[in-house]
């Protein structure tokens, strides 16, 4: 019988890193301090050196890190904030919640992440954002769209990093090189907790106060509530699982980063599915290993035959979406979003998996391939 594929694989992980997080855990019962105890400074200090940001504040969802970053900057109705539609739809999500309308701009067909040639032409006078997305675990061109952001009115760029934590862009950190940084802690992402959780990133003084009173009602002292803010606290115990996770997640990723580049090789001989392409002067995470094909209907009815999982990243792009098609704007066609739409699909990716896992994986896949 062959043995149990896992599309990730955190029980082994757990396994692992048992002693860490079960003595972490322990501490936070032990001392009781559920909410913004000892762990969440001990977390934000770690996160914040690891990726070279000045700030990091940990809050309740990667959701709430944008959410609660559009808010520090002051977005509400009638404004404007320039993003990707091929993405998970919390990112269009947090815009529409602020009263502001996303506007949706074309991706690159090679990377998946938002074309940064094609930002500039969607600017408005009411643009009061722009949030690129690292998708897959590679971060998107910040430089360029920094540059862009500049030129325009110096206007700000928030990294949605959700599936890039770890990653390296020209030597930087995901979350290190925008005006604010947003990653998510959901169990599924490379650094994940056993629940929800996040955290933003700034280098900014003013808005890491602006961020650290928004996540807690407002509050600038007890029961003083100088604006209006959100329930947006990370809880201790997931910054106590986090925290026992970062012990060895650069290990992790170099794990991650080598099962990446099996697939790429294993797949290097195939004219019908397209491999990600990783740019040279970064990294790839791998938050999903996501690859394209025209013969998607037939490999994954394959793969389920032979119990193989995979995932489709994402089948409905935003403007699409019945939530958002009437309330987006769009700037320029969106071809390649859409046809990302009906080709990709993500396959099993997390630290443990082997050589040969992947290489059966890779055969199923081929072997649906007409012809």
């Amino acid at each position: 019988m062959t043995a149990k594929i896992n599309f990730i694989d955190l029980k082994t992980q757990y396994a692992d890193l048992r002693e860490s997080i079960n003595s972490r855990i322990q501490t936070v019962l032990d001392h009781g301090q559920y909410v913004m105890g000892p762990e969440v400074r001990d977390l934000e200090e770690k996160l914040a050196e690891y990726t070279g940001a000045k700030h990091c504040l940990t809050v309740s969802s990667g959701t709430d890190a944008l959410l609660i970053s559009l808010m520090a900057l002051g977005v509400k109705s009638g404004d404007e904030v320039i993003t990707s539609p091929f993405t998970f739809v919390a990112t269009a999500e947090v815009i529409a919640l602020t009263g502001a309308t996303p506007v949706f701009v074309d991706i690159q067909p090679d990377t998946y992440n938002i074309d940064s040639e094609r930002i500039e032409s969607a600017i408005t006078s009411r643009t009061k954002a722009i949030i690129p997305v690292s998708l897959y675990g590679q971060v998107a061109d910040l430089d360029e769209i920094n540059a862009i952001a500049a030129r325009n009115g110096h206007i700000p760029v928030i990294e949605d990093a959700a599936q890039s934590f770890g990653a390296t862009y020209k030597g930087d950190k995901s979350c290190n090189r925008s005006t604010l940084g947003c990653t998510s802690f959901f169990p599924s992402k490379p650094l994940g907790c056993y629940g929800d959780g996040g955290a933003v990133f700034t280098s900014d003084d003013g808005l890491a106060d602006l961020v650290r009173q928004i996540r807690v009602h407002g509050e600038d002292g007890r029961y003083h509530h100088k604006r209006v803010g959100v329930g947006g606290r990370m809880d201790s115990i997931q910054c106590a699982v986090v925290l026992a996770k970062l012990e060895r997640f650069d290990w992790e990723l170099e794990c991650r980063k080598a099962a990446g580049n099996r697939y790429i090789e294993l797949l290097a001989g195939s004219e019908a599915i397209t491999a990600p392409v990783v740019r040279d002067d970064r990294d790839s995470v791998w938050g999903q290993f996501t690859v394209g094909s025209d013969h998607r209907k037939g490999i994954l009815e394959k793969l389920r035959e032979q119990n193989i999982p995979a995932a489709v990243h994402y089948p409905v792009p935003l403007h699409r979406q019945p939530a958002y098609e009437n309330i987006c704007r769009v700037s320029g066609g969106l071809e390649q979003a859409d046809l990302a739409s009906g080709r990709v699909f993500s396959l099993p990716m997390h630290p443990y998996i082997d050589a040969g896992t992947q290489q059966q994986i890779i055969r199923s896949i081929l072997e649906a391939i007409p012809g």
